[in-house]
Formats: C-alpha cells, sequence, structure tokens
C-alpha cells in the first residue's frame, strides 16, 4: 500500500486544531471526508495529533505573514516530543493560516523554560534540546543554562560535577565534612558551618536554589 500524509481539520477535537493524517491512501480519503462527528479515538489507526497544547514546557509558533498583516495567527506546540513534532506543529499552524502561502515562523511566547529565554528565531533543534534537558532534569537544568548560558556546559555540570540537592550550603559542608574528618565531640558547637559554607561559595563550589531548602551544589572546577 501507499502511504500518503495530509492536513486536515478535526472540528470534534482541541476546537478545531489541524491534525496530521498519515496512512495508506483509500484510509486517508475516509478520514478526509468523514473527520466531521468522528472522536479521534474512532479515526483510522495511523492518525495522530500534533496538538500538545496543554503541555507544560512548550513554544508559540505564530505566522509571520499574518502578524505583518495585523492577524494573530498561532499555536502552542509541546516542545518535549522532539525537533520532528516540532516542524509538524509549525507547519500545520502555518497551513492553517488566513495568509495563503505562508511560509515563515517565529516564537511570541513560551513556557516551562525554567528562566531560559528563547529568541523569536530560536532554532527548532535548540528548543527541542532544551525542552529535552529541561523535561529530564526538572527546574536545575533551566537555571543551569540561564547560569552558563550554553547547554553542552550546563550538561556537563550536571554530569560531571554534581553534589546533590541540600537545606542549604551550609547543610552541604557539615555533610562532606563529617563524612572525611572525625570531629571530636567536645568541638562539634564550636564550628561555624554557615561561614565555613560561605567560604566555599567563594571560589570552590556553585549554588543553585530553586525552592526552599533546595539548593543544588557543583563543583566550580
Amino acid at each position: 500500500m501507499t502511504n500518503t500524509i495530509l492536513w486536515g481539520r478535526h472540528p470534534d477535537y482541541a476546537n478545531g486544531i489541524w491534525i496530521k493524517l498519515t496512512c495508506d491512501a483509500s484510509e486517508a480519503e475516509k478520514a478526509s471526508r468523514t473527520a466531521q462527528g468522528f472522536a479521534l479515538a474512532e479515526l483510522p489507526p495511523g492518525i495522530h495529533p500534533v496538538g500538545g497544547e496543554d503541555a507544560t514546557i512548550r513554544i508559540y509558533a505564530a505566522c509571520l505573514a499574518a502578524y505583518n498583516n495585523g492577524i494573530q495567527h498561532g499555536r502552542w506546540i509541546d516542545a518535549t516530543l522532539g525537533e520532528d513534532h516540532i516542524w509538524d506543529g509549525i507547519k500545520a499552524m502555518l497551513a492553517a493560516s488566513p495568509i495563503q502561502g505562508a511560509e515563515e515562523h517565529a516564537i511570541h511566547d513560551y513556557e516551562g523554560f525554567e528562566g531560559v529565554s528563547l529568541s523569536e528565531y530560536e532554532s527548532v533543534q535548540r528548543v527541542a534540546e532544551l525542552a529535552a534537558f529541561i523535561e529530564e532534569h526538572g527546574a536545575i537544568a533551566g537555571k543551569l543554562v540561564e547560569y552558563f548560558g550554553d547547554l553542552e556546559e550546563a550538561k556537563e555540570a550536571l554530569e560531571d560535577r554534581y553534589c546533590g540537592v541540600h537545606s542549604s550550603v551550609a547543610d552541604f559542608v557539615q555533610q562532606i565534612t563529617e563524612e572525611t574528618t572525625t570531629i571530636p565531640e567536645n568541638l562539634q558547637y564550636y564550628i561555624d558551618w554557615e561561614r565555613m559554607g560561605r567560604d566555599l561559595a567563594m571560589c570552590d563550589i556553585l549554588a543553585i536554589e530553586t525552592g526552599f531548602e533546595e539548593v543544588h551544589i557543583f563543583w566550580q572546577h
């Protein structure tokens, strides 16, 4: 059988967003004729939505041709499902544009990137890579990219220099000191862990806070 790909509106799914149909020619023809009234689950096998409008990490891709003509047209796209998925969403959005033949897009909004800034013309590849990194590691991933300004350096810090999450820098200092040094019992109450933490943070560690008593510690070298 010959597979075909087409785009069509499904009025009963997410207020009529466009969906990508990938199936054999006869099923695609059937789907395009009878989409009205179908529930998503009843569509022929191989037909999947390109949505993700409710995703936690997402971008809003807008049609530049529409924007330049005073029309707001775009869609939210789940950024965690990979580069191909994002491109599918952009193509679907452009195909549905009120400006015929629209070809260019821009990122006009985004959510869930944990402090990382995206430009209007950020590459789809970088968007997908950032989203995957943040989805895997959570808020600390975004904070690291924000701090270093470089995704690869953020990955290296997390893979090679991460010391875990602690309630405070002082808590971390106390933990590593007690693990490596035998402290006489009569001196334990005289140690200023807060001051030791401040000294260590000056040049030896990077501390990033992501919440209450949630401090991620990294060795600087």
